[in-house]
């Protein structure tokens, strides 16, 4: 996953509201989004090379999500897969601080992540490349493949865009999966420097993201009411599939 935008208890209908896509290469075995067979209550896409998965939901309403931090100077070939750790969290139905307090000290052993976690009602965030972490305030946030509100040129866009859906009293799902598609490539003086070739630091600008062998695979929205009303919506692009979920929180 690599562009998260998210809003927390900004819109007074849906005290969540939550659009990411996953970026990949294309050749990487994946599951589209369902409820797994082996974790019954877990909802969620599923890498099928790590076991884990980049954005999930469970019946009680919990949600994780995850990023990795791009510095391919830093990276190990040997280090664990980091998307168990957003299926741990759901499965374990820890509270989100005592999931990160959990893994501080064994975080090291990943390359870099960042990830999201919910229990409904609040959001806490941490990566394992900064002492940042804990609980967020109510705001709108963005999160690519750097730590949070890192002001790349995708996450700034992301986040007007969202802030511009907010202002409907009603959300529409297929609103915030329309802004995902965005395929603007930015300007050659506002790109980070993240250690790949510009051409690739070009590509990787867009919010949607198409390459020959690398992209945008799938995009997700979760938003959760008032009414504790959960939606979650999953369009993969390949293999194209449409997922539509949606359930009652249970007590």
């Amino acid at each position: 996953m690599c562009l998260i935008l998210f809003a927390h208890k900004v819109h007074p209908e849906y005290p969540l509201i939550v659009a990411a896509n996953r970026d990949e290469f294309y050749k990487r075995p994946t599951e589209a989004a369902k409820w797994w067979k082996s974790y019954p209550g877990l909802l969620g896409g599923k890498d099928l090379i790590g076991g884990g998965s980049w954005f999930s939901v469970n019946e009680k309403g919990n949600f994780a999500a995850l990023t990795n931090i791009r510095e391919p100077e830093n990276f190990n070939k040997d280090a664990p897969s980091r998307g168990p750790l957003v299926t741990d969290f759901l499965l374990k139905k820890n509270d989100p601080a005592q999931y990160i307090s959990s893994i501080q000290n064994s975080g090291k052993a990943y390359n870099g992540f960042n990830l999201l976690l919910g229990d409904g009602k609040d959001i806490y965030y941490f990566s394992n490349r900064s002492e940042s972490l804990g609980k967020l305030e109510p705001g709108v946030y963005g999160l690519s493949n750097h730590l949070l509100d890192t002001p790349w040129p995708k996450v700034k866009k992301g986040k007007e865009k969202l802030s511009r859906l907010l202002e409907n009293p009603v959300i529409s799902p297929k609103s915030l999966l329309e802004g995902l598609k965005d395929k603007e490539i930015e300007e050659d003086a506002n790109l980070p420097s993240t250690g790949v070739p510009i051409e690739w630091e070009r590509s990787l600008s867009a919010m949607y993201i198409e390459m020959e062998n690398y992209g945008t695979r799938c995009s997700t929205i979760l938003t959760i009411s008032n009414e504790n009303v959960v939606n979650f919506l999953e369009e993969s692009y390949i293999p194209e599939d449409f997922k539509e979920y949606s359930f009652e929180i249970k007590s």
